[in-house]
């Protein structure tokens, strides 16, 4: 005959009633096989449910094994190489380009030139940006294409160059949105040319493209006659960029749009 152990009493293992032995039981016990039954029931349908999909994971891990080989093998085979190649092909170009910003009128557009259309069996930027598109040099092919028409004021094809091109680069990033914005202003579209000068004053947080482009947003805003857009702008430089050269010279502008309201 079993005893259960009752709250606030710890029986002893076993006790001797009329010679004979009585064991007590544990209900602790009993929790605790219960648990490692759990346990082996659920250890025996997982052992279950692997042997019936092993097939499936196995398929599944060759696949998994394979994607990873072949990112490995694209990678060092094919997209390093790549870029490789298309950095030391921007070099052409780039000399022509770095030539042209130390000259001036026919000379610099004739270097500009050359650095687009390349020359001697070598690409220039605008095939270089075609060829290699998925390049960083690609990319930066782009940058130098649409700054290249800009200064020879073809906007039409700076601007369609520059919106290709993407950067986080502290300056380029910034520079490309603001040349966007230059391009719009030369061919008299202001509202356009604000919204890439506001873009590019708040691409990056610093204290050389940040006020400029925000000053130029602030002075398009003001041909606009947005004046309290253009009192906002010129407001934030003089809280962030008080000491720039822009910013010192700033309450000026912010009294113009205050009180051309």
């Amino acid at each position: 005959m079993a005893t259960y152990k009752k709250r606030g009493y710890k029986p002893s293992k076993e006790k001797v009633v009329d010679n004979t032995v009585e064991e007590t039981f544990d209900e602790s016990q009993s929790e605790v096989a219960k648990a490692f039954e759990g346990l082996d029931q659920a250890a025996n349908k997982s052992e279950e449910w692997i042997e019936k999909n092993s097939k499936p994971l196995f398929y599944g891990l060759i696949g998994v094994a394979a994607l990873i080989l072949l990112y490995l093998g694209y990678t060092k085979f094919i997209s390093e190489p790549t870029e490789l190649e298309a950095s030391n092909e921007l070099a052409y170009p780039r000399s022509f380009f770095d030539q042209a910003e130390t000259a001036a009128g026919v000379e610099a557009d004739s270097l500009y030139t050359l650095g687009l259309e390349g020359g001697d069996g070598k690409y220039g930027f605008l095939d270089i940006a075609k060829t290699y598109g998925s390049t960083k040099a690609g990319n930066l092919a782009n940058y130098y294409a649409g700054i290249s028409y800009l200064k020879m004021k073809k906007y039409t094809e700076a601007i369609e160059y520059l919106e290709q091109f993407n950067s986080d680069d502290e300056l380029l990033g910034p520079t490309a949105l603001g040349a966007i914005g230059d391009a719009f202003a030369d061919i008299n579209q202001p509202e356009e040319a604000l919204e890439f000068y506001e873009k590019a004053g708040n691409k990056k947080d610093n204290e050389f493209t940040a006020p400029m482009f925000l000053f130029k947003a602030g002075q398009t805003a003001m041909q606009l006659k947005k004046y309290s857009k253009a009192e906002s702008l010129f407001t934030t430089i003089k809280e962030k960029y008080a000491t720039t050269q822009v910013g010192r010279n700033i309450d000026k502008y912010i009294n113009s749009a205050k009180y051309a309201q």
